[in-house]
Order: C-alpha cells, then sequence, then structure tokens
C-alpha cells in the first residue's frame, strides 16, 4: 500500500499496531506499508535495531519500535510500516514492524500530557481512544542514548 499524497494533510495520521500496542504516526512521513521481506540481521549492539530489509533497491533500517513502547518483539509475521526520518538535511526511509492492519484517520493531534516520554509527540483521539503520536526521531534517538 502506497499513501496516496492527497491523504496525507497536516491532521491526518496512519494508526498501526506496535509490539501490543496502537498508535499513529503523521501521515505525512509514512511512504508505504511493505509486505513481509526477508529481514537481513548482523551483528551489532542496539535493541532497537532488528536489522534491514532491501525495499525499492534502497537498503533501509529496521527498528522495532515495540521495544520501546511496550517492551514486546513485534511478531515474526509482520508488514513493515516505511517512513521517513529527517537526519539535518538527509531524509533516511526507515521501517517500523507492524501487527495487525494500518488504517489512516484525521484528527486533530493534541499536546503530550506531562510526564509523556520524549518520543511521543501528541496525542489524538479515534473514537474512544486515545493514541500516542510517535515522533520517529526521538524515538530512536530515544533508545540510543539508553
Amino acid at each position: 500500500m502506497t499513501m496516496a499524497a492527497d491523504n496525507t494533510g497536516r491532521n491526518s495520521f496512519v494508526l498501526l499496531h506496535v509490539g501490543g500496542k496502537r498508535v499513529a504516526l503523521p501521515a505525512g512521513i509514512v511512504g508505504e506499508l511493505a509486505p513481509p521481506v526477508r529481514l537481513h540481521t548482523f551483528p551489532h549492539t542496539s535493541p532497537l535495531v532488528a536489522g534491514v530489509i532491501v525495499r525499492r533497491g534502497r537498503i533501509v533500517p529496521v527498528y522495532d519500535a515495540g521495544l520501546v513502547l511496550g517492551g514486546k518483539i513485534s511478531s515474526s509475521q509482520r508488514f513493515y510500516l516505511i517512513a521517513r526520518r529527517q537526519l539535518g538535511k538527509t531524509i533516511e526511509w526507515s521501517a517500523i514492524p507492524v501487527n495487525g492492519e494500518c488504517e489512516l484517520a484525521t484528527g486533530e493531534m493534541q499536546p503530550p500530557g506531562t510526564g509523556r516520554p520524549a518520543y511521543v509527540a501528541g496525542t489524538l483521539a479515534v473514537g474512544q481512544e486515545s493514541l500516542d503520536v510517535l515522533n520517529l526521531e526521538a524515538l530512536v534517538a530515544a533508545e540510543a542514548k539508553s
């Protein structure tokens, strides 16, 4: 699934299941939901990096955000949500393993409550549910510091 440009407005979010938790990402940074492909692993010391996948001729790092969000490693049967990270002037495509379906929602993001982790950019009300909206750069940076 490639995200259509007209569905990625400022108030559009992709809802996803990561490590047993339902969260949201701004739709504007999401490139696509990729099918399960081979995860290439290698020796390293960062617990958040699960490995890399090859997608559209690019090597894309896979960050298992479930470890940070809920302490759970994502299941082996998963899709990959490909999202854009801004690193200074460089754009890096990154993947997050997701469980279950993703959906597009619109709404007004509210500021995060006090005491929330730095990787929570805000909250989004979807029906009766309040979801954390993730800041992907802060999520990866927070784990790298620990």
